[in-house]
């Protein structure tokens, strides 16, 4: 296994690792910007640019891009985040200058059409419909919405149906011009790959992207809140949560310990005392959300609503009691998860081509992975029990639910009372 890195001198990255028993190759061209980058009038438009680089070029066509790459049988697909946008491909080894030739293209010579535009539109318009129909979805949303309110941060990176109807050929335009900037542009790829005719095939197809500095994001300004909608359905959905740690909080890796040993596994303090012990629930997890200046904590689960108010407190002592009395043996199990999580991208093209390119976005560089498992393996009891103190005591929580309107208001007090004491 082979890994490196190289900046050209238009401020692209170009990054690889070499696999010498895979005779595949992915690459992803991960360009960070995403919700958070769009100014007030653009709600959506990183999510529907995504899209739209699909929908056709000068010299593509919609239906000729899917059928160019799946007649090598290979797969192109893309994702939007908050803070980065990624176009991926997936072939044999030998097929990579197809993939680096397509992404190159959607991203540099994009048509955007205005019927396709239009079409499309409609389709992320039923996207956004089907996530309003989804409980999960939307108590996720009002939870973001809460945690950052009036602000990018907070918002669905899908944006509203208005918002997305609003979008322009032009506007489309205007904001891949202002955003899509080398420096913060990383083209990774991983298996059979050759660096150095890679570093050849991107200096010559994506000269376009030019050495300019991407506009500051409005920072990430914390609030917190209570929010519940009222709703007929079956369960009662929740999350709730504090301020989490950014990226590069020093506290990171104790913070990731104690999201695993609270929520994390079959073995979790919130598995085994909220479900296997009283049945409270089919599924609930604790995370932690990072991002470049700040970062989110939370719980999430569904319940029957009569329950709701008794899951809310258990979960809330759960919570309480890890915090002060995480365990040896808690610590070295979450410690032993997280390192299994971390190299397992190590056996998947596709999931390192994604963790290089994040890391180099984030550090500047591609971290060692043994190194990142020895600072994660040096954490101790006292550190994941002081960091958890910080991560619960430093901030107001934030509450969403949503479910039938009887019994939500008792769960709210709950979360109330839960940050008056703290």
């Amino acid at each position: 296994m082979t890994t490196r890195m190289t900046k050209l001198p238009s401020g692209l990255t170009v990054a690889t690792e070499t696999f010498s028993h895979l005779k595949t190759a992915a690459i992803s061209v991960t360009v960070g910007t995403g919700g958070r980058d769009e100014l007030p009038d653009e709600h959506g438009i990183s999510h529907l640019l995504e899209h739209m680089a699909f929908k056709g070029t000068t010299k593509r066509t919609p239906r000729g891009i899917a059928e160019e790459i799946e007649a090598v049988g290979g797969e192109l697909n893309a994702a939007t985040g908050s803070e980065n946008t990624s176009y991926f491909a997936k072939v044999l080894g030998g097929d990579l200058p197809v993939a680096v030739d397509m992404l190159a293209d959607i991203l540099t010579d994009p048509l955007f059409d205005p019927v396709e535009l239009a079409k499309e539109q409609n389709v992320i318009v039923q996207e956004i419909g089907a996530a309003e129909d989804t409980p999960d979805d939307v108590v996720f949303d009002q939870f973001m919405a809460s945690a950052f309110p009036g602000q990018p941060l907070g918002r669905s990176v899908l944006g509203t149906p208005k918002a997305v109807r609003s979008a322009t050929p032009a506007k489309l335009r205007a904001y891949m011009s202002r955003c899509y900037k080398a420096p913060t542009t990383v083209i990774s790829a991983a298996g059979e790959v050759d660096h150095d005719a890679l570093v050849a095939m991107v200096s010559e197809k994506f000269g376009s992207f030019v050495d300019e500095a991407v506009p500051a994001v409005e920072p990430g300004r914390y609030k917190g809140g209570i929010a519940t909608i009222g709703k007929p359905l079956e369960q009662t959905n929740l999350v709730f949560g504090f301020e989490g740690m950014s990226y590069r909080d020093p506290d990171i890796y104790k913070v990731g310990v104690f999201t695993s040993l609270l929520g994390g596994g079959l073995s979790s303090r919130l598995f085994q005392d909220v479900r296997e012990a009283r049945g409270l629930c089919y599924e609930i997890h604790s995370f932690h959300w990072s991002y470049g200046d700040t970062g989110l904590f939370g719980i999430s689960a569904g319940t029957d609503p009569k329950d709701a108010p008794e899951l809310m407190n258990l979960t809330l002592d759960v919570l309480h009691q890890a915090v002060a009395g995480a365990t040896e043996a808690e610590v070295a199990r979450a410690k032993a998860q997280m390192k299994v999580g971390l190299l397992g991208a190590l056996e998947s093209a596709s999931a390192r081509t994604d963790q290089i390119a994040r890391q180099i976005l984030v550090f500047g560089e591609i971290l060692d992975l043994d190194d990142v498992a020895a600072k994660i393996e040096a954490v101790t009891v006292e550190e994941v029990r002081a960091a958890a103190a910080k991560l619960v005591g430093s901030s107001p929580i934030t509450f969403a639910a949503i479910g039938p309107k009887r019994g939500l208001d008792k769960v709210a007090r709950l979360a109330e009372q839960f940050t008056s004491s703290h």
